[in-house]
C-alpha cells in the first residue's frame, strides 16, 4: 500500500506504507487510507515531527558518545540506513508550504 499526500500548495508526495504510517503516528493521526491535516493542525504536526527527529538523533548519538562499541548482536550500527530526518523532510516541506497558503493536507 502507498500513502499519497496531497495539497493544493505542492505536488503530491507518495510514500510507502510503513514510512507514511510512521509519520502519521508521530503527528497523532490515524494511518487510515484517508485523512486530513487541517491548516490549523499543521504547526503542531511540524513540531511533533521535529521533536521525533531530534529524539532519534539524540538516541543515535548517545551510543556513539560511549565509544565505538558494537551493539548487542556484535555488529556495528548501520551508517547507511535512511533516517527519520530524510524521510520526514519532504513531508515537513509540504506541511510548511500548505500552512503558508492556508491549505489542508489530505491522503
Amino acid at each position: 500500500m502507498l500513502f499519497k499526500f496531497k495539497s493544493r500548495s505542492t505536488a503530491d508526495l507518495i510514500m510507502l506504507e510503513p514510512n507514511g504510517r510512521q509519520l502519521l503516528e508521530i503527528i497523532g493521526k490515524s494511518p487510515d487510507p484517508h485523512g486530513i491535516v487541517t491548516a490549523a493542525q499543521i504547526p503542531a504536526a511540524i513540531q511533533a515531527l521535529q521533536d521525533a527527529i531530534a529524539a532519534e538523533e539524540a538516541a543515535q548519538q548517545a551510543p556513539a558518545d560511549e565509544g565505538d562499541e558494537a551493539d548487542e548482536g556484535g555488529q556495528e550500527p548501520r551508517s547507511d540506513a535512511v533516517r527519520l530526518r530524510q524521510r520526514a523532510t519532504p513531508f515537513i516541506d509540504m506541511l510548511r508550504r500548505s500552512a503558508a497558503e492556508g491549505h489542508d493536507v489530505v491522503w
